[in-house]
């Protein structure tokens, strides 16, 4: 009887152990779930800075992209040589020179060739020397 007794204790020991050790593995799982809802939490949060972040890398290179296209252009005019503009103000006089071409004479001793195709004209300003 002693020894039936010894083997009770003993099983209810066992059980209460593997009571106690369930009880902490449950324990252990609800903090590695809750450990596992933060981190994706933060993953989220770090998806979402990465998406704007690329976005505005985007938009910046975009405006990067074209600030090079106009320096390009504003180059180019200015490799070309430079535009004039003459005030409304200037009376010119114009007259027909062979193959098309308008000689115009102006109050600021300049004269400009226009050459006539279709509704473009393409001006060119010379310095007239008298």
């Amino acid at each position: 009887m002693d020894t039936i007794k010894k083997k009770m204790q003993l099983l209810k020991l066992a059980e209460e152990n593997a009571l106690d050790r369930a009880e902490q593995a449950e324990s252990d799982k609800k903090a590695a779930e809750d450990r596992n809802k933060q981190l994706e939490d933060i993953l989220m949060m770090l998806q979402k800075k990465l998406k704007v972040t690329w976005d505005e890398l985007d938009k910046y290179s975009e405006a990067l992209k074209d600030a090079h296209e106009e320096l390009g252009l504003t180059e180019k005019k200015a490799t070309e040589g430079e535009t004039w503009e003459l005030p409304l103000v200037v009376r010119c006089s114009a007259r027909m020179v062979p193959g098309g071409c308008w000689t115009l004479w102006c109050g600021v001793h300049s004269s400009a060739c226009a050459v006539l195709a279709g509704t473009n004209a393409v001006l060119q300003v010379h310095d007239r020397k008298e």
